[in-house]
Protein backbone atom coordinates (compact mmCIF):
# COMPACT_ATOMS: atom_id res chain seq x y z
CA UNK A 1 0.00 0.00 0.00
CA UNK A 2 1.07 3.48 -0.88
CA UNK A 3 1.39 6.27 1.58
CA UNK A 4 1.58 9.82 0.49
CA UNK A 5 3.00 12.21 2.96
CA UNK A 6 1.36 15.37 3.16
CA UNK A 7 3.37 18.53 2.52
CA UNK A 8 1.93 22.19 3.19
CA UNK A 9 2.90 24.09 -0.04
CA UNK A 10 3.87 27.93 0.77
CA UNK A 11 0.66 30.23 -0.15
CA UNK A 12 1.42 32.83 -3.10
CA UNK A 13 0.95 35.88 -1.03
CA UNK A 14 0.75 39.47 -1.04
CA UNK A 15 2.18 41.74 1.52
CA UNK A 16 0.23 44.98 1.89
CA UNK A 17 1.48 48.42 4.22
CA UNK A 18 -0.34 51.65 4.52
CA UNK A 19 2.67 54.31 5.44
CA UNK A 20 1.07 57.35 7.63
CA UNK A 21 3.78 58.30 8.82
CA UNK A 22 4.18 56.86 12.02
CA UNK A 23 6.99 54.62 11.58
CA UNK A 24 9.82 53.72 8.63
CA UNK A 25 7.00 51.86 6.39
CA UNK A 26 9.49 50.50 4.10
CA UNK A 27 11.80 49.26 6.76
CA UNK A 28 8.61 47.49 8.57
CA UNK A 29 7.43 45.73 5.32
CA UNK A 30 10.89 44.90 4.50
CA UNK A 31 11.10 42.87 8.42
CA UNK A 32 7.40 41.81 7.35
CA UNK A 33 8.58 39.48 4.31
CA UNK A 34 10.94 37.61 6.67
CA UNK A 35 8.22 37.46 8.78
CA UNK A 36 6.12 35.70 5.65
CA UNK A 37 8.61 33.26 5.25
CA UNK A 38 9.59 32.33 8.27
CA UNK A 39 6.02 31.30 9.46
CA UNK A 40 5.97 28.90 5.87
CA UNK A 41 4.50 31.78 2.96
CA UNK A 42 5.62 32.69 -0.02
CA UNK A 43 5.73 35.88 -0.86
CA UNK A 44 5.30 36.99 -4.35
CA UNK A 45 5.22 41.39 -4.07
CA UNK A 46 4.27 44.34 -2.24
CA UNK A 47 2.27 47.27 -1.96
CA UNK A 48 2.36 50.17 -0.11
CA UNK A 49 -0.27 53.33 0.34
CA UNK A 50 0.69 56.62 1.78
CA UNK A 51 -2.48 57.79 3.51
CA UNK A 52 -2.76 60.18 6.90
CA UNK A 53 -4.98 57.57 8.59
CA UNK A 54 -6.29 54.29 7.67
CA UNK A 55 -9.60 53.42 5.88
CA UNK A 56 -12.26 52.41 8.29
CA UNK A 57 -14.05 49.85 6.01
CA UNK A 58 -11.38 48.48 4.07
CA UNK A 59 -7.76 50.08 5.77
CA UNK A 60 -6.53 51.11 2.57
CA UNK A 61 -8.21 53.48 -0.31
CA UNK A 62 -11.24 51.90 -2.66
CA UNK A 63 -8.93 52.53 -5.39
CA UNK A 64 -6.17 50.92 -3.74
CA UNK A 65 -8.22 47.56 -2.59
CA UNK A 66 -9.10 47.38 -6.43
CA UNK A 67 -5.56 47.62 -7.35
CA UNK A 68 -5.10 44.61 -4.79
CA UNK A 69 -7.70 43.02 -6.12
CA UNK A 70 -6.37 42.79 -9.42
CA UNK A 71 -3.31 41.81 -8.76
CA UNK A 72 -4.49 38.54 -6.77
CA UNK A 73 -5.90 37.72 -9.78
CA UNK A 74 -3.59 38.07 -12.59
CA UNK A 75 -0.74 36.16 -9.96
CA UNK A 76 -2.75 33.44 -8.61
CA UNK A 77 -2.60 35.04 -5.25
CA UNK A 78 -3.67 33.02 -2.08
CA UNK A 79 -2.94 35.04 0.50
CA UNK A 80 -3.17 38.90 1.70
CA UNK A 81 -0.65 39.71 4.83
CA UNK A 82 -1.44 43.03 5.99
CA UNK A 83 1.63 44.82 7.59
CA UNK A 84 -0.72 46.25 10.69
CA UNK A 85 -3.54 45.39 12.61
CA UNK A 86 -6.83 45.23 11.02
CA UNK A 87 -10.12 45.54 12.76
CA UNK A 88 -12.80 41.99 11.83
CA UNK A 89 -14.70 44.26 9.57
CA UNK A 90 -11.60 45.65 7.17
CA UNK A 91 -10.08 41.65 7.47
CA UNK A 92 -14.20 41.13 6.41
CA UNK A 93 -14.42 43.94 3.72
CA UNK A 94 -11.18 42.72 2.37
CA UNK A 95 -12.19 39.46 1.76
CA UNK A 96 -14.99 39.92 0.54
CA UNK A 97 -13.76 42.93 -1.99
CA UNK A 98 -10.85 40.62 -3.35
CA UNK A 99 -11.94 36.73 -2.68
CA UNK A 100 -8.56 36.37 -0.98
CA UNK A 101 -8.06 35.16 2.58
CA UNK A 102 -6.49 38.38 4.59
CA UNK A 103 -4.43 38.03 7.58
CA UNK A 104 -2.88 41.14 9.78
CA UNK A 105 1.13 41.03 11.09
CA UNK A 106 -0.16 40.41 14.49
CA UNK A 107 -1.95 36.95 13.53
CA UNK A 108 0.64 36.18 11.57
CA UNK A 109 3.34 36.86 14.25
CA UNK A 110 0.97 34.34 16.53
CA UNK A 111 0.86 32.06 13.61
CA UNK A 112 5.15 32.37 13.76
CA UNK A 113 4.70 31.08 17.50
CA UNK A 114 2.50 28.41 17.52
CA UNK A 115 4.49 26.95 14.88
CA UNK A 116 8.12 27.54 17.30
CA UNK A 117 6.44 26.61 20.22
CA UNK A 118 7.75 23.37 21.83
CA UNK A 119 7.55 23.04 25.78
CA UNK A 120 3.50 22.32 26.82
CA UNK A 121 4.31 26.09 28.63
CA UNK A 122 5.05 27.76 25.16
CA UNK A 123 2.27 25.78 23.43
CA UNK A 124 -0.25 27.01 26.11
CA UNK A 125 1.00 30.51 26.24
CA UNK A 126 0.87 30.98 22.44
CA UNK A 127 -2.90 29.36 22.59
CA UNK A 128 -4.18 31.74 24.64
CA UNK A 129 -2.93 34.59 23.27
CA UNK A 130 -4.18 33.65 19.90
CA UNK A 131 -7.73 32.91 21.61
CA UNK A 132 -7.69 36.33 22.89
CA UNK A 133 -6.83 37.96 19.48
CA UNK A 134 -9.72 36.18 17.90
CA UNK A 135 -12.33 36.62 20.94
CA UNK A 136 -13.41 39.87 19.84
CA UNK A 137 -12.88 39.01 15.64
CA UNK A 138 -16.04 36.52 16.09
CA UNK A 139 -18.53 38.92 14.99
CA UNK A 140 -21.80 37.79 12.85
CA UNK A 141 -21.11 35.34 10.04
CA UNK A 142 -17.30 35.23 10.90
CA UNK A 143 -15.94 35.25 7.09
CA UNK A 144 -12.16 35.92 8.31
CA UNK A 145 -12.16 32.43 10.38
CA UNK A 146 -14.31 30.50 8.11
CA UNK A 147 -11.55 29.06 5.64
CA UNK A 148 -10.77 26.05 6.60
CA UNK A 149 -7.18 24.78 5.70
CA UNK A 150 -3.35 24.13 6.83
CA UNK A 151 -1.97 27.96 6.36
CA UNK A 152 -0.92 30.55 7.80
CA UNK A 153 -3.73 32.47 10.38
CA UNK A 154 -5.21 28.83 10.71
CA UNK A 155 -2.51 27.05 12.96
CA UNK A 156 -3.43 26.87 16.87
CA UNK A 157 -6.62 26.98 18.55
CA UNK A 158 -7.77 25.29 15.34
CA UNK A 159 -10.65 26.46 13.24
CA UNK A 160 -13.43 23.85 14.66
CA UNK A 161 -13.03 25.86 17.94
CA UNK A 162 -13.11 28.78 17.07
CA UNK A 163 -16.59 28.62 15.47
CA UNK A 164 -18.33 27.69 18.57
CA UNK A 165 -19.67 30.38 20.77
CA UNK A 166 -17.90 32.98 22.87
CA UNK A 167 -18.72 31.53 26.19
CA UNK A 168 -16.75 28.22 25.52
CA UNK A 169 -13.75 30.25 24.09
CA UNK A 170 -13.80 31.87 27.46
CA UNK A 171 -14.35 28.63 29.63
CA UNK A 172 -11.11 27.78 27.78
CA UNK A 173 -9.21 30.94 28.50
CA UNK A 174 -10.02 30.76 32.04
CA UNK A 175 -8.62 27.12 31.50
CA UNK A 176 -5.20 28.62 30.05
CA UNK A 177 -4.68 31.21 31.93
CA UNK A 178 -5.23 28.98 35.34
CA UNK A 179 -2.07 26.54 33.46
CA UNK A 180 -0.10 29.71 33.13
CA UNK A 181 -0.68 30.64 36.94
CA UNK A 182 0.97 27.15 37.71
CA UNK A 183 4.14 27.67 34.86
CA UNK A 184 4.46 31.33 36.91
CA UNK A 185 4.36 29.58 39.74
CA UNK A 186 6.85 26.74 39.13
CA UNK A 187 9.65 29.12 37.26
CA UNK A 188 9.26 31.50 40.75
CA UNK A 189 10.15 28.45 42.43
CA UNK A 190 13.50 27.75 40.21
CA UNK A 191 14.44 31.68 40.08
CA UNK A 192 13.47 31.62 44.16
CA UNK A 193 15.72 28.44 44.75
CA UNK A 194 18.74 29.72 42.50
CA UNK A 195 18.83 32.83 44.31
CA UNK A 196 18.70 30.78 47.80
CA UNK A 197 21.27 28.69 46.09
CA UNK A 198 23.18 32.23 45.08
CA UNK A 199 23.65 30.85 41.91
CA UNK A 200 24.13 33.86 39.69
CA UNK A 201 21.79 34.40 36.45
CA UNK A 202 22.33 35.84 33.38
CA UNK A 203 19.59 36.83 30.92
CA UNK A 204 20.18 37.50 26.77
CA UNK A 205 17.86 39.89 25.43
CA UNK A 206 17.78 41.54 22.27
CA UNK A 207 15.77 41.69 18.83
CA UNK A 208 14.16 38.47 17.56
CA UNK A 209 17.42 36.83 15.06
CA UNK A 210 20.41 39.42 17.06
CA UNK A 211 22.29 36.51 17.95
CA UNK A 212 21.66 35.53 21.29
CA UNK A 213 21.28 31.89 20.92
CA UNK A 214 24.39 31.70 19.14
CA UNK A 215 26.29 33.70 21.49
CA UNK A 216 24.73 31.51 24.45
CA UNK A 217 26.48 28.18 22.28
CA UNK A 218 29.29 30.50 22.45
CA UNK A 219 29.91 31.24 25.43
CA UNK A 220 28.69 27.64 27.03
CA UNK A 221 29.90 25.38 24.90
CA UNK A 222 26.37 24.50 24.43
CA UNK A 223 24.04 23.49 21.42
CA UNK A 224 20.99 25.32 21.56
CA UNK A 225 18.72 25.35 18.01
CA UNK A 226 20.15 28.26 16.03
CA UNK A 227 18.78 29.43 12.89
CA UNK A 228 19.14 32.40 10.79
CA UNK A 229 15.20 33.17 11.21
CA UNK A 230 13.00 35.06 13.49
CA UNK A 231 11.67 33.45 16.48
CA UNK A 232 14.19 30.74 15.99
CA UNK A 233 13.97 30.12 20.03
CA UNK A 234 10.69 30.59 22.04
CA UNK A 235 11.21 28.47 25.49
CA UNK A 236 14.12 29.60 27.36
CA UNK A 237 16.79 27.90 27.40
CA UNK A 238 19.36 27.87 30.48
CA UNK A 239 22.87 26.72 30.06
CA UNK A 240 25.47 26.89 32.82
CA UNK A 241 28.68 28.94 32.02
CA UNK A 242 31.65 27.12 33.72
CA UNK A 243 34.37 29.32 35.77
CA UNK A 244 37.88 28.67 37.20
CA UNK A 245 36.83 29.84 40.23
CA UNK A 246 33.79 26.64 40.55
CA UNK A 247 31.29 29.23 41.27
CA UNK A 248 29.17 28.85 37.83
CA UNK A 249 26.81 30.83 36.17
CA UNK A 250 23.14 30.20 34.28
CA UNK A 251 22.93 32.15 31.07
CA UNK A 252 19.31 32.42 30.30
CA UNK A 253 18.69 32.95 26.71
CA UNK A 254 15.01 34.37 26.19
CA UNK A 255 12.08 35.02 23.28
CA UNK A 256 13.07 37.31 20.95
CA UNK A 257 11.39 41.27 20.99
CA UNK A 258 10.30 42.54 17.60
CA UNK A 259 8.41 45.73 16.51
CA UNK A 260 4.57 46.33 17.25
CA UNK A 261 4.88 42.45 19.63
CA UNK A 262 1.23 42.03 19.99
CA UNK A 263 0.40 42.77 23.82
CA UNK A 264 -1.35 39.12 24.07
CA UNK A 265 2.01 37.68 23.20
CA UNK A 266 3.68 40.05 25.95
CA UNK A 267 1.12 39.24 28.58
CA UNK A 268 0.86 35.42 27.47
CA UNK A 269 4.91 35.30 28.07
CA UNK A 270 5.14 37.41 30.74
CA UNK A 271 6.46 34.45 33.10
CA UNK A 272 9.13 33.96 30.47
CA UNK A 273 10.42 37.30 30.57
CA UNK A 274 10.38 37.42 33.78
CA UNK A 275 13.20 35.75 33.93
CA UNK A 276 15.30 38.82 32.63
CA UNK A 277 13.39 41.15 35.59
CA UNK A 278 14.84 38.52 38.34
CA UNK A 279 17.75 37.98 36.83
CA UNK A 280 21.44 39.20 38.45
CA UNK A 281 22.70 40.61 34.85
CA UNK A 282 20.78 41.62 32.00
CA UNK A 283 22.94 41.44 28.59
CA UNK A 284 21.33 43.41 25.67
CA UNK A 285 22.37 41.85 22.04
CA UNK A 286 22.21 43.97 19.56
CA UNK A 287 22.96 43.42 15.49
CA UNK A 288 24.42 45.35 14.06
CA UNK A 289 24.31 44.44 10.75
CA UNK A 290 20.39 46.06 10.76
CA UNK A 291 20.07 49.51 8.93
CA UNK A 292 17.63 50.04 12.03
CA UNK A 293 19.17 48.89 14.76
CA UNK A 294 18.93 52.39 17.03
CA UNK A 295 15.24 51.51 16.20
CA UNK A 296 15.52 48.61 17.87
CA UNK A 297 17.19 48.75 20.51
CA UNK A 298 14.08 51.37 21.68
CA UNK A 299 12.07 48.72 20.79
CA UNK A 300 13.78 46.54 23.52
CA UNK A 301 13.94 48.83 26.05
CA UNK A 302 10.45 49.60 25.32
CA UNK A 303 9.01 45.94 26.27
CA UNK A 304 12.14 45.88 29.09
CA UNK A 305 10.55 49.06 30.54
CA UNK A 306 7.19 47.54 30.51
CA UNK A 307 7.95 44.28 31.99
CA UNK A 308 9.89 46.09 34.56
CA UNK A 309 13.15 44.78 33.51
CA UNK A 310 15.46 48.55 33.58
CA UNK A 311 16.59 48.33 37.75
CA UNK A 312 19.57 46.09 37.93
CA UNK A 313 22.98 45.62 36.15
CA UNK A 314 23.01 45.77 32.20
CA UNK A 315 25.54 45.44 29.64
CA UNK A 316 25.01 46.14 25.98
CA UNK A 317 26.70 43.88 23.43
CA UNK A 318 27.02 45.22 19.69
CA UNK A 319 27.32 42.07 17.59
CA UNK A 320 28.39 41.80 14.16
CA UNK A 321 30.81 44.85 15.46
CA UNK A 322 32.66 44.77 12.26
CA UNK A 323 29.59 46.22 10.43
CA UNK A 324 29.58 49.08 12.94
CA UNK A 325 28.50 52.24 11.13
CA UNK A 326 31.25 55.03 10.76
CA UNK A 327 28.82 57.67 12.58
CA UNK A 328 28.06 55.47 15.10
CA UNK A 329 29.63 55.58 18.70
CA UNK A 330 28.67 53.26 21.25
CA UNK A 331 28.93 56.04 23.93
CA UNK A 332 25.66 57.49 22.68
CA UNK A 333 23.75 54.79 24.03
CA UNK A 334 23.25 55.56 27.65
CA UNK A 335 21.61 52.98 30.46
CA UNK A 336 24.71 50.26 30.62
CA UNK A 337 27.67 49.63 32.69
CA UNK A 338 29.76 47.94 29.94
CA UNK A 339 29.41 48.01 25.89
CA UNK A 340 31.36 45.03 24.40
CA UNK A 341 31.85 44.67 20.49
CA UNK A 342 31.87 41.24 19.62
CA UNK A 343 31.06 38.60 16.70
CA UNK A 344 29.30 35.30 17.89
CA UNK A 345 29.77 33.70 14.80
CA UNK A 346 33.42 34.13 14.54
CA UNK A 347 34.22 34.59 18.07
CA UNK A 348 36.11 37.69 18.48
CA UNK A 349 35.24 39.72 21.74
CA UNK A 350 33.69 36.98 23.74
CA UNK A 351 36.54 35.98 25.61
CA UNK A 352 36.56 39.86 27.04
CA UNK A 353 32.52 39.80 27.45
CA UNK A 354 33.31 36.46 29.51
CA UNK A 355 35.86 37.59 31.83
CA UNK A 356 33.29 40.75 32.18
CA UNK A 357 30.34 38.76 33.30
CA UNK A 358 32.49 37.05 35.82
CA UNK A 359 34.76 39.84 36.91
CA UNK A 360 31.04 41.01 37.31
CA UNK A 361 30.11 38.27 39.81
CA UNK A 362 33.44 38.32 41.30
CA UNK A 363 32.89 41.74 42.85
CA UNK A 364 30.02 40.81 44.92
CA UNK A 365 32.53 38.05 46.49
CA UNK A 366 34.43 37.51 49.62
CA UNK A 367 36.66 35.28 50.33
CA UNK A 368 37.54 33.43 53.60
CA UNK A 369 40.16 30.97 54.76
CA UNK A 370 39.52 30.35 58.45
CA UNK A 371 39.23 27.19 61.01
CA UNK A 372 35.99 26.15 61.82
CA UNK A 373 35.24 24.28 65.01
CA UNK A 374 34.00 21.00 65.01
CA UNK A 375 31.07 22.50 67.08
CA UNK A 376 29.95 24.66 64.40
CA UNK A 377 28.65 22.11 62.29
CA UNK A 378 25.50 24.09 60.98
CA UNK A 379 27.85 26.85 59.64
CA UNK A 380 29.54 24.04 57.43
CA UNK A 381 26.15 23.14 56.09
CA UNK A 382 25.07 27.06 55.38
CA UNK A 383 28.91 27.33 53.64
CA UNK A 384 28.44 24.72 51.29
CA UNK A 385 24.62 25.33 50.12
CA UNK A 386 25.09 29.12 49.84
CA UNK A 387 28.59 29.49 48.93
CA UNK A 388 31.83 27.98 47.16
CA UNK A 389 34.41 25.66 49.29
CA UNK A 390 37.02 25.22 47.58
CA UNK A 391 39.27 23.16 50.53
CA UNK A 392 38.17 21.52 53.30
CA UNK A 393 41.07 20.46 55.54
CA UNK A 394 40.35 18.23 59.13
CA UNK A 395 42.79 19.12 61.85
CA UNK A 396 43.04 18.56 65.64
CA UNK A 397 41.01 21.87 66.54
CA UNK A 398 38.30 22.03 63.64
CA UNK A 399 37.74 22.10 59.90
CA UNK A 400 39.74 24.59 57.75
CA UNK A 401 37.64 26.31 55.09
CA UNK A 402 38.72 28.29 52.21
CA UNK A 403 36.43 29.72 49.18
CA UNK A 404 34.35 32.28 48.89
CA UNK A 405 30.64 33.26 49.50
CA UNK A 406 28.36 36.88 48.74
CA UNK A 407 29.21 39.40 50.46
CA UNK A 408 25.38 39.90 52.09
CA UNK A 409 26.45 36.99 54.24
CA UNK A 410 29.45 38.67 55.50
CA UNK A 411 28.04 39.36 58.97
CA UNK A 412 27.44 35.28 59.06
CA UNK A 413 31.50 35.26 59.07
CA UNK A 414 32.10 37.89 61.35
CA UNK A 415 33.55 36.15 63.95
CA UNK A 416 35.09 33.68 62.07
CA UNK A 417 37.39 36.31 59.53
Amino acid sequence: MNYTENVIVPERTLLVSLDTGEYDAEESLRELWELAKSGGAEPIATMMQKRPSPETATCVGSGMVEEIRNFCENNEIELIIFDRELTPTQIRNLENATDVRVVDRTMLILDIFAQRAQSRAGKVQVEAAQLKYLLPRLTGKGTALSRLGGGIGTRGPGETKLQTDKRHIMRKIHYLENELEEVERRRALLRGDRKRREIPTVSLVGYTNSGKSTMLNALCGSDVYVRNQLFATLDPSVRRMETDSERDILLVDTVGFIKKLPHELVEAFKSTLEEAVSSDLLIHVVDMGCDDFRERIAIVEGILADIGATEGERFLVLNKADLLPPDFAPGEISGYSRVFLTSATEGTGLEMLREGIISHFAKSLIMFDFVLPYSDGAMLAFLHENGTVTSEEYLADGIRLAGSISDKFAQKLEKYL
